[in-house]
């Protein structure tokens, strides 16, 4: 048997910003499945490898497009 997981601290650790979440949408995140977070967390680390292309972007465009 698995031990419960922390997800508060499990969502610091891969960077989410746990004291900006209201506490009712981090109830929400306390309860998903195993696969459920582990796919927030794969598309988080795709969102995050995305962000220096879209800031690029900003920076050139003057954030005119996004």
């Amino acid at each position: 048997m698995s031990e419960p997981r922390d997800t508060p601290a499990e969502l610091r650790a891969h960077g989410f910003p746990v004291s900006a979440i209201p506490p009712e949408q981090l109830e929400v995140l306390c309860g998903l499945s195993d696969t459920e977070f582990q796919l927030l967390l794969d598309i988080k680390m795709r969102l995050d490898e995305a962000a220096p292309e879209v800031q690029a972007h900003s920076e050139i465009a003057g954030a005119a497009l996004f």
